[in-house]
């Protein structure tokens, strides 16, 4: 038996869907993907708010839809749970009556409904909000109070349609962590669609990667992450990306040069891609000599500060490769003072190939190139 067994198609005149995806029970299975990809059509798919063109869903043991045999359940029948970004919780209902209300629906006796509002509520570290209305709350009182109301009526399928995006930045580590600990607690089937890396380690077992309506990457959470074949997957975690072919000892960039880094599982002449992270990069305002095997002539786009560092963001340097726009170096503080640069000023990037990780591409997708590194 699997938690969740789905084929999705959908047809639109400029966008079409087609993703195959499954989850084991007490699976939770995150699905990444830029704005347009086909997330929320999947998660409407899946929650029965959209009917597909072709496919199925199956939750648990039950076939929810299947357009060819002309079955779709309604959405308050196939055991589905979705928590959204905005709680949505009802206006005059005190947190308790919202908790309670899914069981009742499923028609569940008003104490039972009630002794197990009280009990997630306490799950979830809202308990004392039993007799408080959403206006008197929080927006992650009130997240926490949705959460509560998703998984009342035990749901065989949880969604969460990027939960954490509409809190602010002291309420989401803590939301992140209750999350995990009451999902992993009830042994919860949940698809997790999230735009953060750091949502996708702490929460998923699995990560599927969408652009353009198909699956272009899968896998566990750890080894997407780590090991990215997309420029989208890249830049979530926090990579830079360049995008080739396979070669001795390196990769070889679409324009002929060679980014030198360790070869890890690609064939040669097939496509690869080589990833490094930011903090690996060292800059510099005049061409290095010396060590670095691998020196990008770049112009500075933007300068973003990060808690201790610094990223420098590159663009296109005139005369220099012309997609280079998205690498990013990680430096201190000191070394932007010490560069005294802004934002147009033109210098190189340098990455040691010890630094540098070249490992199998996606064969079916290009993907979008955003980064070269030359010899030095």
């Amino acid at each position: 038996m699997k938690g969740l067994d789905a084929r999705v198609v959908v047809r639109r005149e400029a966008f079409a869907l087609d993703v195959a995806l499954d989850a084991a029970p007490g699976e939770v299975l995150a699905v990444l993907g830029p704005n347009g990809a086909g997330k929320s059509t999947l998660l409407g798919a899946l929650s029965g708010l959209l009917r597909p063109d072709e496919g199925h869903v199956r939750v648990g043991d039950e076939t929810v839809t299947d357009v060819a045999a002309g079955v779709h359940v309604p959405p308050h029948r196939r055991g589905v749970g979705l928590l959204a970004q905005q709680a949505l919780l009802f206006p005059h209902l005190t947190a308790l009556a919202n908790v309670a209300f899914g069981p009742r629906a499923h028609g569940v006796a008003r104490r039972e409904a009630e002794e197990r509002a009280r009990g997630l509520l306490a799950e979830v570290d809202a308990a004392e909000l039993a007799d408080r209305r959403p206006g008197r709350m929080s927006g992650g009182q009130q997240q926490r109070v949705a959460l509560a109301r998703a998984l009342a009526p035990r749901p065989e399928l949880l969604l969460l349609d990027e939960p954490l995006a509409a809190l602010d930045v002291d309420a989401t580590p803590a939301m992140r962590t209750l999350l995990r600990r009451v999902i992993r607690g009830a042994g919860q089937t949940a698809v997790l669609v999230t735009h953060s890396a750091l949502d996708a380690l702490v929460l998923a077992d699995r990560v599927v990667v969408l652009t353009d309506g198909r699956v272009v990457e899968q896998g566990s959470t750890r080894e997407v992450l780590a090991r990215p074949r997309t420029a989208f997957t890249a830049r979530i975690a926090g990579l830079d990306l360049v995008p080739g072919t396979a070669g001795d000892g390196g990769l070889l960039a679409p324009d002929g040069t060679v980014v030198a880094g360790r070869v890890e599982g690609a064939v040669a002449g097939e496509p690869a891609v080589a990833v490094f992270p930011p903090s690996a990069v060292a800059v510099f305002a005049e061409r290095p000599k010396g060590s670095p095997r691998n020196v990008l002539p770049v112009r500075l786009a933007a300068i973003e500060p990060r808690g201790d560092v610094v990223r420098l963001r590159a663009a296109a340097a005139p005369g220099g490769p012309a997609w280079v726009d998205g690498l990013a170096a990680d430096v201190t503080p000191a070394a932007v003072a010490d560069l005294g640069v802004e934002p147009g000023a033109d210098l190189w990037f340098a990455v040691k190939a010890t630094e540098v990780m070249i490992h199998a591409g996606n064969p079916e997708r290009p993907v979008p190139q955003f980064g070269r590194v030359v010899p030095g």
